[in-house]
């Protein structure tokens, strides 16, 4: 393991072991999860991103995952949210690779395409920004995924796609909030899916073309359906729960991006 490897390990065994210590965790799992699961991950998909205080999910993972995502894991992450003073520092070293992204889809989503090789792992939060109390984004719109995530499935040949999801952390943390509360109980549910099995089964039955909303829609009610939300923490609104609603289209859905 190089010098780099060993430090992000560390780091993310530290927050592992802080976050087990002021806060519990109360992880299930969703279907049939195979004993490989997280040794054989090549994407990380983060669900129902309500928080910056996120990393402290660190302590819902086995040291497998974050032993990977210290080796061999990227993760995009938005150029405003690595340009702040305290946070930035923590999440440009909580991988092997941390890509900056911005908010088009430009050379730097292109960047993190290259990242995907035989092995690797990639973690993403497809929403592209934090939820805010009352169920919406900070501009009032639902949280809906982006399409850059198919985008990653159709780069990936084979292995695992790991399903995080959240149960918020408004309780803990919300948007705008300077300091955490601590010993809270946070919740995530995980769900294991076989990467080449679901590529084809979407595109058998929307086609290439209709594969990126495919993949969207798919991830959208399988976050609805699965995450642990309740009153405590929240959850996204619902499409048909919001008035003023967007179409949704493959052409509006970009490379995922962090606020």
């Amino acid at each position: 393991m190089k010098l780099r490897a060993l430090a992000v390990y560390a780091l993310l065994l530290g927050i592992k072991g802080v976050s087990r210590a002021f806060f519990r965790h109360r992880v299930e799992r969703v279907g049939e999860f195979p004993a490989d699961a997280w040794e054989h991950a090549r994407i990380g998909v983060l669900l129902n991103h309500t928080s910056l205080f996120e990393p402290v999910f660190a302590g819902s993972c086995p040291n497998a995952f974050l032993r990977k995502l210290a080796t061999d894991g990227a993760i995009p992450i938005a150029d405003v949210t690595l340009r702040r003073p305290l946070a930035g520092i923590l999440f440009r070293s909580i991988a092997a690779q941390v890509i900056e992204i911005t908010r088009k889809r430009d050379a730097s989503w292109s960047a993190v395409l290259a990242s995907i090789r035989p092995g690797s792992l990639v973690v993403i939060m497809p929403e592209g920004r934090m939820m805010r109390r009352g169920g919406l984004d900070k501009d009032g719109r639902p949280m809906t995924v982006r399409g850059g995530i198919a985008d990653l499935i159709q780069a990936t040949d084979s292995g695992y796609m790991i399903l995080g999801y959240s149960g918020g952390l408004h309780h803990v943390q919300a948007p705008g909030e300077r300091f955490p509360r601590l010993f809270r109980t946070v919740r995530m549910n995980f769900e294991c899916i076989d990467v080449a099995a679901y590529r084809a089964a979407l595109e058998s039955e929307d086609g290439p073309r209709g594969f990126k909303l495919a993949v969207v829609r798919d991830l959208e009610r399988r976050r609805d359906l699965h995450c642990p939300a309740t009153e405590e923490t929240g959850r996204p609104l619902r499409r048909e729960e919001c008035e003023d609603t967007a179409p949704v289209t493959a052409s509006s859905r970009g490379a995922p991006r962090e606020e």
